[in-house]
């Protein structure tokens, strides 16, 4: 299948008319399953994931039926779902922040403050034991992440973490903040990287999403006991942009 890219994008009747019913369906159920998630705050956190698990799984289904766009995954097999780890993934466009909680196994999610602006939907993303940070204040959220990712990796929690701290470009890997590697240095729990093209298919601020497959591939577990953050940090980025230039 033709790979879409920013410089010649496929603008195709039947892409924005897919765009438009998967931005319909999103909107319609995410104040709803938003209003579910708080409502579950009488109830455990394991319910409330498979909440948000079912409704990103629907998103799934939605962005295939409408748009045409799949994905298909390499080296599940290096997580553990019975030991917790610090996953580091590059960052392109959304499709990730709501594939990801299907595809992996129950996790908290390192999260920008501004999202909780969005009535109903970003007030849940509290529920589901998200890491809140302020990219206006270093300092604090850098202890967040230290206290609140070492409480959940505890507890028998991945933290999800996007160490570029925005959205890069389709096939562009920006330099890593150092926060994911801190927790690691200071948890001692392992590192597993994370890398996709989903940014060529789903490409950052734009509405319109164009037919493919998506890849994303897991990496190997980096041990981090004993190690410096600055190399523990090295290396998850390392393998990253490595693997991103080998992607088809």
């Amino acid at each position: 299948m033709t790979q879409q890219t920013t410089s010649q994008p496929d603008t195709r009747a039947k892409n924005y008319i897919g765009s438009t019913l998967l931005f319909l369906g999103i909107f319609s159920t995410a104040t709803v399953v938003g209003i579910l998630l708080i409502l579950g705050l009488l109830t455990t956190f394991k319910i409330r994931w498979k909440i948000g698990y079912a409704w990103c799984a629907i998103i799934g289904w939605m962005t295939k039926v409408f748009c045409g766009l799949t994905y298909e995954v390499e080296g599940l097999e290096h997580i553990d779902p019975k030991q917790p780890a610090i996953l580091l993934s590059n960052h392109q466009s959304a499709w990730e922040t709501l594939a990801l909680r299907f595809i992996l196994p129950p996790h908290s999610v390192v999260i920008k403050k501004e999202l909780l602006y969005l009535p109903v939907w970003g007030w849940s993303l509290l529920t589901l034991k998200s890491i809140v940070i302020d990219r206006k204040n270093q300092r604090a959220s850098l202890r967040a992440l230290l206290g609140k990712g070492t409480q959940y990796l505890n507890e028998g929690l991945c933290v999800l973490i996007f160490p570029e701290g925005t959205r890069a470009g389709a096939r562009e890997v920006l330099k890593f903040n150092i926060g994911g590697a801190m927790l690691a240095q200071k948890s001692g729990y392992p590192v597993i990287p994370i890398v996709h093209n989903a940014g060529d298919f789903w490409p950052r601020y734009s509405f319109l999403k164009y037919p493919g497959v998506i890849k994303l591939k897991i990496g190997p577990v980096i041990e981090t006991k004993g190690r410096k953050a600055t190399d523990i940090n090295l290396e998850a980025e390392t393998w990253i942009r490595n693997a991103m230039t080998k992607m088809d």
